[in-house]
């Protein structure tokens, strides 16, 4: 028999509470019916199991989570966990997504990027149609190189105060954009160069979120929206099916499956190679690098990375807090009213799942439509992955987005935690959400801190 951890069994019945009322037609009663978790139990969310799995999933479950968790090290080496590099940005899956949540970016230049990468890519496209990556530094920076391989170099982000923008009611706002210089490159002038800071990216949910069916996603972007709101799928290659298909995973939808983003992030992250990534990330100018040892062919075991797939597949998302109370119900109204549920869909209905029957045919509440939008220049990146342009970012799923003070100890937000707050989120945003924004800041104080307490209640 396996002993759950008390935190599970303080949230057992919260989770059991959310999906199995989810199955019901009425999603939103649900979730008010919820009642409140304690504390402790609470900084256990992002962490429960799909209420459901029998003994044999419950065993594969946590054997997924100890790889999720597991500190990789260098080969050769007389242990299973042998594998990582030769070039890597951290030691751990678990390193980037602390508790299965969101990652921060650093304070200022002094401090590493310890939750948080650089992706990488020059002008044009590659062959499956996704990013060229440059041809020194490849698709990722990695700052971290095993003993005889230089590590690629380091990005150090300096932030820059923009000018304070006023607010209904007088209230004064001051946002940040950051601006990345790369030292210490140890092969040389990367000449141009494009690059994109992500921040670890929540992992509870997204076996509910690749369960949507794709027609659904379609229809969605098939819409006409009010507000110029558009929105569109980004089509990126399917590595085993060898085929170019819809994705929906990771900041610009450049990820088709769970499968996929999982192996794709082991490679990228730790120098795992797999089954479906077999070749080590050294490019042909990193001849130390394609000189290493290898942990195996691949390191990581199509066992392994079923059970990390499993794991992530069914990793519950949080439930809503509060959702009884008058001003996070005025907040919800306001949601509504300002547009924002236009691309932040309250609900979706996941379709049938052979693989994992525990995410198929349900109503979910993620705040996504899963389509990637035109967010302005303000937000841009200026890296174009796949069909998604410089400007473009799939809308991010809100739930449990109101514990990451609680979970991940800091409140930071959007793709790379300029926003140090859900405030400062909300006036980021431009392009197809101008008007969204641009209501919420014409709106009176109470109202915007209506709208706050719902998304701090999700």
């Amino acid at each position: 028999m396996i002993r759950q951890p008390l935190s599970l069994l303080l949230l057992a019945g919260l989770f059991g509470a959310l999906v199995g009322s989810a199955r019901a037609a009425d999603v939103s009663a649900a979730t008010a019916a919820t009642a409140p978790a304690e504390s402790a139990a609470l900084r256990e969310a992002y962490t429960q199991p799909l209420p459901g799995l029998g003994e044999k999933e419950r065993a594969l479950f946590f054997r997924g989570r100890s790889i999720f968790r597991q500190s990789w090290v260098v080969a050769p080496a007389a242990d299973k966990a042998a594998g990582l590099g030769p070039l890597y940005n951290r030691l751990s899956c678990i390193s980037c997504h602390q508790k299965n949540g969101r990652g921060r970016s650093p304070d200022g230049p002094d401090e590493r990027l310890l939750s948080m990468l650089v992706r990488l890519s020059v002008p044009g496209q590659a062959a499956d149609g996704g990013p060229l990556p440059h041809p020194v530094y490849g698709s990722q920076l990695n700052d971290e190189g095993i003993p005889g391989v230089p590590a690629e170099g380091r990005a150090a982000i300096r932030w820059q105060e923009l000018r304070p923008q006023t607010l209904a009611g007088g209230e004064k706002v001051s946002l940040r954009r950051p601006r990345v210089s790369f030292e210490n490159m140890a092969y040389g002038r990367p000449g141009k160069m494009l690059h994109s800071l992500r921040v670890g990216q929540p992992v509870y949910g997204l076996g509910l979120l690749e369960a949507v069916p794709e027609a659904t996603i379609l229809a969605l972007a098939a819409e006409t929206k009010p507000d110029g709101v558009k929105g569109s799928v980004n089509r990126v290659w399917d590595a085993a099916a060898q085929r170019t298909t819809l994705g929906r995973f990771g900041f610009k939808a450049n990820m088709p499956n769970l499968r996929q983003q999982s192996a794709g992030a082991m490679l990228g992250d730790l120098g795992m190679t797999s089954s479906l990534f077999p070749g080590e990330n050294c490019t042909p100018a990193q001849k130390a690098c394609r000189a290493a040892p290898s942990g195996g062919h691949p390191e990581l075991p199509d066992a392994d990375l079923d059970a990390l797939e499993f794991y992530l597949a069914n990793l519950a998302a949080p439930p809503r807090r509060n959702a009884d109370n008058a001003q996070v119900r005025q907040g919800e109204q306001f949601f509504a009213e300002a547009g924002c549920a236009a691309c932040h869909r309250p609900t979706l209905q996941t379709g049938p799942s052979q693989r994992f029957p525990l995410t198929a045919n349900q109503p979910i509440a993620p705040y996504t439509d899963l389509l990637v939008h035109d967010m302005g220049q303000g937000l841009a990146d200026g890296r174009p992955d796949y069909q998604a342009s410089g400007r473009q970012w799939r809308t991010p799923p809100l739930w449990g987005i109101g514990l990451v003070p609680l979970i991940n100890e800091h409140s930071q937000y959007l793709h790379d935690g300029r926003a140090r707050n859900l405030q400062e989120a909300v006036l980021w945003h431009d392009g197809e959400a101008r008007a969204s924004r641009q209501r919420y800041a014409a709106a009176p104080p109470e109202k915007r801190q209506a709208l706050l307490a719902f998304l701090q209640a999700l």
